[in-house]
């Protein structure tokens, strides 16, 4: 049976390693239910003992332990049809995709982060920039006169390239 092969490759303590203290009791208490599971499926033997026919032909007369043999060997118990198995795999596989576009998302995102420090490393300190320097490096920030701006000097307090509509009267 696999099942018992898959629950003994459970790995409780790489398990254990990734749960927050607050988590452990539940742990505690799934990890007891699966053991005692564990204990009363080991109770019964992995396959089903075979009958002994020769020994019943032998001491019962008759034809009633053929037709019993018969029965037996045509008896198919029907076994629950595994629907759900596909739809995991499916979603397995697509979780897996979701996580392989991250990674590759992520991994440029590295990349040009790696690109910007190595551009801002590569620039001269503010302790030893001048205001030239500082316009020549960030041109969109810097005060330029022919760009004049009022105070507080913030993109969004200063004036716009359409005047300001007059205030309704209040009257």
């Amino acid at each position: 049976m696999a099942g018992r092969r898959a629950i003994k490759t459970i790995d409780w303590s790489a398990i254990v390693a990734r749960l927050s203290e607050t988590e452990k009791p539940l742990f505690a208490i799934f990890k007891a239910k699966s053991d005692s599971f564990l204990q009363r499926m080991e109770e019964f033997p992995e396959a089903v003992p075979a009958i002994d026919w020769a020994y019943y032909k032998k001491n019962i007369a008759g034809s009633m332990v053929d037709n019993f043999q018969k029965e037996y060997d045509n008896l198919k118990v029907p076994y629950p049809v595994d629907n759900y198995t596909p739809i995991i795999e499916q979603r397995a596989e697509a979780a897996a995709q979701n996580v392989k576009n991250f990674i590759e998302e992520a991994d440029k995102r590295i990349s040009q982060s790696q690109a910007e420090i190595t551009r801002i490393q590569g620039l001269l300190p503010f302790e030893k920039m001048t205001m030239e320097d500082y316009v020549e490096t960030y041109p969109d920030i810097a005060w330029s006169p022919e760009k004049p701006t009022i105070w507080p000097h913030d993109p969004e307090y200063q004036p716009g390239d359409e005047p300001e509509k007059m205030p309704a009267p209040e009257h």
